[in-house]
């Protein structure tokens, strides 16, 4: 297999059952969570055979975000590079979360927050904003790619309160 080369800005499409796809975004390396790969990825389906422009779908909404390694993803075939564009939306409003109670625990108030590239800082229970914050560890890439199947990662993760 050919080495992967990755740079912030570059596309890649995962195949979804049903003969769709869907794309998302290399937006970030977050030091905060271990160098990772931060990526975006865009909510809407496309047909396998359909190559929409990457600026139109850039201009869709966002499902989510996640930290992960993208050059695992490709070793594995979950997804494919696809191109490359500089536009990578406002990062500076992204926020993670992450617990310090087992994975197991039905639902936490110890959590941490941050953005890309900031201190974790603890916040206790989880208010306001701080609620709609992504799940901060680094997603294995099944998980990542099960999560634009379904909607849901197929792990336990502390639920807040």
């Amino acid at each position: 297999m050919a080495r992967v080369y990755t740079k912030i800005g570059d596309f890649f499409s995962a195949r979804l059952a049903g003969g769709s796809k869907k794309y998302f975004q290399f937006i970030a390396s977050d030091l905060t969570q271990l160098n990772s790969d931060v990526i975006r990825v865009f909510k809407k389906q496309y047909p396998i055979e359909e190559k929409p422009s990457l600026s139109k779908i850039a201009q869709r909404d966002i499902e989510f975000y996640a930290h992960c390694v993208i050059k695992l993803g490709v070793k594995l075939g979950y997804w494919e590079k696809v191109g490359y564009l500089s536009q990578i939306g406002n990062t500076e409003k992204i926020i993670f979360r992450s617990s310090t109670d087992d994975r197991r625990t039905e639902s936490s108030s110890n959590w941490w927050i941050w953005k890309i590239g900031e201190d974790q800082r603890y916040v206790g229970k989880l208010t306001g904003m701080y609620k709609e914050a992504e799940i901060g560890s680094v997603i294995a890439p099944d998980s990542i790619l099960h999560r634009m199947k379904t909607g849901e990662y197929d792990f336990v993760y502390a639920s807040i309160e």
